[in-house]
């Protein structure tokens, strides 16, 4: 059976720390942003998919904190990996990945984030982690940052705003190199560094009521962050750590919506704007012109030192990896018709499906991107998300008939083996919630992920127990042959 899948290519699955481990109050572990958003279940879909009810506000920040009310708030639960780490790596064995792609929470690691000495607990309990991957022979990806910051972060300093969280983020880091540089393979300093953007409570610990200039504190934010992100590879260069260091978009394709030459000149300040400016500072080095015109445009005066532009032109990224979901539509008509996304509502494309949750079916945007990328950067490419959520049945004999989601895994695997045969120099994927956990968009466990089930509803109720859905044993095959068996 031939495949035209490199033999060395990382089929594998993603999880985040705030929403798979579970145990938020135990263990050592401080409050995070992640722990305070409620979930409201009593909304409809369309709510929920409502700005007004997914932005945090002061008022549900302050409740968050207050609170010991878990199932009002999912990210406490999670998939209850914290308890079940070893069972479900077994399972991931069974399933045959070569590379887990997971994040550690810093509020485990620093419970406050800035304290002087680091909860060894935690430590702890990561370190079992990676020695039971590294036993099944399961190569470990870790993303340091996965948008949850320790709420004291936020309360004491602003969130990321601060150019005090860079010299705590690298201090964490330090942390995590110093005891874990043997059992990574791959790090990622940020995950999704372009949500400080577009969502900037997840990415940059934001508050909107709190910011008298929102934009100039969101790209006060991301500078930071771009900073953090050198600083780590510059560390990781002096302690010796030989594993490679990435960075990460949302990955964002956009189509202008007819040939008008306005709808071509809003794709491309999309581009720009939503992906380019990013992978451009952390892989190229340096700040990209056409940022010049929108930072004067929108009154945005980054404070920055003249050093800052010296690391972050020395201290380049060693492979790309992004989030890939959907495509969008970029066009200067106010009234195209709307549908939600990746955290973000997007301009819809008439020639595609959508999922329940209007996010829009793409492989071909896929093939899109990864050659757009790799053309761009000649870097490594890895695809650290993609997914489907879906609403999964469990039947009475405990199986989970999910032909949608092989469906969507299939094509855009297909899609991946297009774009490696167009010459893109792809190393890796890695699944979406190879294991159902709390999604961040919705907050909740009915939009499930994963090929493996986890009994648990959005309040928190159920086993926990862990099923394989028949994703599971399609997802096993195409590992197993390395692409050839789609």
């Amino acid at each position: 059976m031939t495949t035209i899948f490199p033999k060395d290519f990382l089929w594998g699955g993603a999880t985040a720390a705030s929403q798979v481990e579970g145990g938020w109050n135990e263990g050592g572990k401080g409050l995070d942003t992640q722990d305070v958003k409620p979930q409201f279940s009593y909304l409809t879909r369309e709510q929920k998919n409502d700005w007004k009810y997914k932005q945090m506000t002061v008022e549900k920040f302050e409740n968050g904190k207050k609170s010991n009310d878990v199932s009002l708030y999912p990210f406490r639960f999670g998939s209850d990996q914290y308890h079940r780490y070893e069972e479900d790596i077994k399972l991931f064995a069974e399933l045959g990945l070569k590379i887990y792609r997971l994040s550690i929470s810093w509020a485990r690691i620093f419970p406050n984030g800035d304290d002087e000495q680091p909860n060894q607990e935690g430590i702890e309990y990561y370190k079992n982690v990676f020695k039971l991957c590294k036993e099944n022979n399961i190569k470990v990806f870790v993303t340091i940052l996965h948008y949850a910051i320790p709420v004291h972060l936020v309360d004491e300093y602003g969130g990321w705003k601060n150019r005090k969280l860079v010299d705590f983020y690298v201090k964490y880091a330090k942390v995590l190199f110093e005891n874990f540089k043997d059992d990574v393979d791959y790090w990622l300093p940020f995950n999704e560094i372009n949500a400080t953007r577009f969502n900037p409570y997840n990415g940059g610990g934001l508050i909107k009521e709190r910011e008298e200039h929102y934009d100039q504190a969101v790209y006060q934010c991301l500078h930071h962050q771009f900073l953090a992100n050198s600083q780590t590879i510059k560390l990781a260069k002096e302690m010796g750590v030989k594993a490679p260091i990435g960075c990460m978009i949302a990955r964002f394709c956009h189509y202008p919506g007819t040939p008008n030459p306005a709808d071509n000149l809003v794709q491309l300040h999309d581009e720009q704007y939503t992906n380019w400016f990013y992978t451009d500072v952390m892989a190229r080095g340096f700040y990209p012109e056409y940022m010049n015109r929108y930072f004067e445009e929108n009154n945005i005066k980054i404070e920055m030192k003249e050093s800052d532009l010296e690391l972050l032109n020395e201290y380049t990224v060693d492979f790309i990896s992004f989030s890939y979901y959907f495509t969008q539509v970029s066009t200067a008509d106010k009234e195209w018709e709307k549908t939600d996304g990746n955290l973000v509502i997007a301009n819809k494309n008439p020639y595609l499906e959508s999922s329940e949750w209007g996010w829009q079916k793409d492989p071909t945007g896929l093939r899109i991107t990864l050659n757009q990328m790799y053309d761009r950067y000649r870097k490594p490419l890895f695809i650290a998300e993609n997914g489907l959520g879906a609403e999964d049945i469990l039947e009475e004999d405990n199986s989970i008939h999910d032909n949608y989601r092989i469906d969507y895994l299939k094509s855009h695997f297909e899609a991946m083996g297009e774009s490696i045969k167009d010459g893109v120099n792809l190393i890796g994927y890695t699944m979406w919630g190879i294991i159902d956990l709390v999604s961040c968009g919705s907050i909740e466990m009915s939009k499930r992920y994963g090929v493996i089930y986890v009994d648990a509803d959005d309040e928190g109720n159920g086993t926990f127990d862990r099923y394989k859905k028949d994703s599971f044993y399609w997802y096993k095959d195409v590992i197993e042959t390395n692409g050839a068996k789609l």
